[in-house]
């Protein structure tokens, strides 16, 4: 089990598609050309409600996408109004978010510097509850702002906590973040990712 912030490979589980197919209406016998068009309505009406499914989950997928070019420095509603700005062109909503926060924004900084519990190669018993540990440190200049917390991002969650808050470090400081998980029930090989994020909901380090 594996859980460092954002680091790993991370492996793809299946996922069941479903394929949606138009046919043309078959006429049963005794049905009258009204009763028909009332067919085509209906089918009409089912598909354009999938459709419109379809495109939400597109939405969802170039949300998901810029997250992920972005290392996670946006949560999904910042990356929602960049996107919807720029008409969901992924690539003008990138170029967008860098012309905005790049003139007067620094991030703060910060490092991970090892696993204090369950290391590379570590495992943990099924359904076990445990306590995953990680220090960090602020390699830059200033001092974090308040309000500071390391959240779950991605990947396999370990229990229901989804986030701790860390108190504010000076520069050059460290700390040991801990979290308390619960492994899955099924034997195997398993990766959550966390991340430091600020009160305002933009992820770094």
């Amino acid at each position: 089990m594996r859980t460092r912030p954002c680091f790993g490979v991370c492996y793809d589980k299946s996922r069941p598609r479903c394929k949606l197919v138009a046919q043309p209406p078959v006429s049963a016998p005794g049905f009258s050309d009204m009763e028909g068009m009332d067919l085509d309505l209906d089918l009409d009406q089912e598909l354009m409600q999938k459709f419109s499914c379809m495109g939400t989950t597109d939405k969802d997928i170039l949300i998901s996408e810029f997250q992920r070019l972005l290392g996670f420095q946006l949560n999904p509603a910042g990356c929602a109004f960049f996107l919807d700005m720029t008409n969901w062109n992924l690539q003008a909503a990138i170029g967008a978010y860098y012309d905005f926060e790049s003139p007067n924004f620094s991030a703060p900084c910060m490092s991970f510097v090892k696993d204090v519990t369950i290391g590379e190669g570590e495992s943990v018993p099924p359904d076990t509850p445990f306590t995953k540990t990680w220090r960090i440190q602020n390699t830059g200049t200033e001092s974090w702002p308040p309000g500071v917390s390391l959240k779950y991002v991605g990947g396999d969650q370990f229990g229901h906590v989804n986030m701790v808050m860390v108190r504010s470090l000076d520069p050059q400081e460290m700390t040991d973040v801990s979290v308390q998980m619960h492994s899955p029930v099924s034997p195997g090989m398993y990766q959550g990712q966390w991340r430091m994020c600020t009160a305002t909901g933009l992820y770094y380090g």
